[in-house]
């Protein structure tokens, strides 16, 4: 479904909730009803590996394909950019139809290449993917007393020198009874759906069959190649299959072919539809998980309102000990003043390179409000899991909407700098529109080189370069120069104190700045570590992530602690008499990133051991990388704007000639 018939679709549904005063389903959610029969298609997905984290398609093996040839299916811009390739598959089941012993194919003798193909994936630890009514397949394994969840199954496994491939497969499709709701048809199957919701409440129509669970158990079954020559696709095996797990059988050997089957079992189940996602977002350690996050929270909570209760205690001893002062105290006090009040003539000097700050300020700015709207929307349910890509899809268009907050934040900073001056507001908008865009161009453009040289479906299509350069150029970049129009007509920030033409110098520190401002990147770094670890995991290590609540808490706790780090080091850097707080404020926050860079290296070291090869590596650097950059934008902008409020109104609060 496209984007626009999405949006207009979600429109109806807004609309037709508040005319029948019942609740809806959120979009991309709509349950479908099978009747006794009907044909349920299985999807395959690309192959993956957290030993390599390279995708690669489904049918780049020598499997069974589909009678009608390969099909896409309906992909949106997040699933591409994420190296999903939805295809249809071979497998077919009939709604509570149970069936065994189904023949898929008998593929011809394997090539050499095909060979060592198949056991550089069963070395690499590859597992297939397949999806029914949106749902992936889900396996599980014991050990010991635990159950563990695993989505998809391993292609093969190797014992000694042995390959052995898993070539029959036992689905269980768990089922639930159709429950009456306010949606009356639903066309399309699973990510492809569309409903059309009725007020009618009568709750008549034919008795069906929902979708909710799909489990598999893989098994490598010898089979007699020989008996099954004459038959066809779907036939009856002629032999019963016994489908033992902790056993192989079949290995594959060079010149010889490989026999697919399965057998389908549906069973009905208590499950209801809107809680069936609920198998893939258990994850192991939850408790673990949300009391760390809740300690986390509130230690640092402690921690942060401490150091703001005494910041300000302090500053405002300072202001009301002045303010005390007839004029004449105040003349003789300005002659033997200390800290921060001696730099009045300078704090508001203009920084160095004044537009490149401006310029990273306003890619912040929309960095920012991309995750904190994106993060609300899939707190609120809209960019669940079960819509595979709207999380990315839904990032990309925050972003580029608000590329006229960027041009505008950037061209009215630019200008304050310039007292009022707005001349060349729009080379600021252009470097708004193609600095961070750029950066992240160029590394996405290093990688999907590596990802084209591996033959993976990581790599971006020619075709969607293509689209992204016209989102990028037709869509941001005119929305931020409209908003550094906007910009350049708003008002100035008055700075509240003159600044005299001469620089005043900066008396020799006892310690470098610059370790200050590398040191106060620990502190907002504590807020979110933990769920870091939660995200990384999601990315690299294919666990579903679904704590957006906490989330947008973390990120909320983060905002404020970066503010007040930033604040903290803009008043500490004034005491000594050091008036250039304008890098150094956006550095104290943005420094976080480097805490955050140190960590993906160590996770890369020590959690993703298996991960093999350099090309692997560099992808995991290389999406690094880009993350943290956007990380230290996003917070660095928190503390510069931050620090530019309080100075702007500690300066104001007193007057000084």
């Amino acid at each position: 479904m496209g984007i626009i018939s999405r949006f207009r679709l979600w429109i109806l549904l807004f609309l037709l909730f508040f005319l029948s005063g019942e609740g809806f389903y959120l979009p991309g959610s709509y349950p479908h009803k099978y009747m006794v029969g009907d044909p349920l298609s299985v999807k395959v997905n690309s192959l993956t590996s957290i030993d390599t984290e390279i995708p690669f398609s489904y049918y780049s093996l020598p499997f069974c394909k589909p009678q009608e040839g390969i099909k896409d299916s309906a992909e949106n811009l997040g699933e591409l950019l994420m190296g999903d390739r939805i295809e249809n598959s071979p497998y077919r089941f009939k709604m509570s139809t149970s069936e065994s012993d189904i023949l898929l194919c008998r593929t011809g003798p394997l090539s050499t290449q095909d060979f060592n193909l198949l056991k550089k994936r069963i070395d690499e630890m590859y597992q297939i993917n397949l999806i029914l009514d949106n749902l992936p397949a889900i396996r599980y394994t014991n050990k010991g007393d635990y159950v563990l969840r695993w989505t998809g199954y391993p292609v093969g496994i190797r014992a000694g020198d042995v390959y052995y491939v898993f070539n029959h497969l036992k689905f269980t499709v768990l089922v639930h009874k159709y429950e009456e709701t306010n949606v009356a048809k639903v066309m399309g199957t699973g990510d492809a759906s569309a409903a059309i919701p009725t007020l009618d409440k009568s709750g008549s129509g034919s008795p069906g069959w929902m979708v909710v669970g799909f489990e598999v158990v893989p098994c490598s079954f010898q089979h007699d190649s020989e008996s099954i020559k004459n038959l066809k696709m779907y036939n009856k095996y002629p032999a019963k299959i016994q489908c033992d797990s902790t056993t192989v059988g079949m290995s594959i050997k060079e010149n010889q072919p490989i026999v697919f089957t399965y057998e389908v079992s549906f069973v009905e189940s208590d499950i209801k539809w809107p809680s069936r996602w609920d198998a893939y977002l258990k994850m192991e350690g939850a408790k673990v998980h949300w009391f760390s996050i809740l300690n986390s929270l509130m230690v640092i909570a402690f921690l942060a309102g401490i150091v703001l209760v005494i910041f300000l205690r302090t500053v405002r001893r300072d202001l009301t000990r002045y303010e005390e002062l007839d004029k004449e105290a105040q003349a003789q006090m300005n002659e033997e003043l200390s800290g921060w009040k001696l730099v009045v003539a300078d704090v508001f000097r203009a920084p160095s390179h004044p537009q490149l700050l401006c310029v990273m300020v306003g890619d912040g700015v929309q960095i920012l409000g991309m995750a904190v709207v994106t993060i609300l929307f899939a707190a609120l349910g809209f960019m669940s899991p079960a819509s595979r890509g709207t999380l990315i899809t839904g990032m990309l268009f925050f972003y580029l909407v608000l590329g006229i907050a960027a041009g505008y934040a950037a061209v009215r900073i630019w200008k304050t700098i310039r007292c009022g001056d707005h001349s060349g507001w729009a080379s600021v908008s252009w470097r708004v529109a193609c600095f961070f865009p750029g950066i992240a161009f160029l590394i996405l453009t290093v990688l999907n080189f590596l990802l084209w040289g591996s033959h993976s479906t990581g790599a971006i299509p020619i075709s969607l370069f293509i689209v992204l350069l016209l989102l990028w150029f037709c869509i941001s970049v005119p929305l931020t120069l409209v908003g550094g129009l906007l910009g350049s007509k708003a008002p100035h920030f008055e700075y509240p104190v003159r600044t005299n033409q001469i620089p005043r110098e900066i008396p020799p520190q006892k310690y470098p700045s610059w370790l200050l401002v590398l040191g106060a990147g620990t502190l907002p770094f504590g807020t979110l570590f933990i769920e870091l670890f939660f995200i990384m995991s999601s990315i690299w290590m294919g666990r579903v992530y679904y704590v957006f609540g906490f989330l947008f808490i973390v990120l909320i706790l983060l905002v404020v602690v970066c503010a007040e780090v930033s604040l903290v080091l803009a008043y500490m850097h004034l005491c000594v008499e050091d008036w250039k707080w304008w890098w150094k404020s956006f550095f104290s926050s943005g420094s976080v990133a480097i805490y955050i860079f140190l960590y993906s290296v160590n996770y890369l070291v020590f959690d993703l051991k298996s991960l093999s090869g350099p090309v692997s590596a560099t992808l995991y650097l290389g999406y690094s990388l880009l993350m943290v950059i956007a990380i230290m934008l996003a917070t660095g902008t928190i503390g510069f704007i931050s620090s530019f409020w309080f100075v702007h109104y500690l300066f104001s609060s007193v007057k000084l000639d």
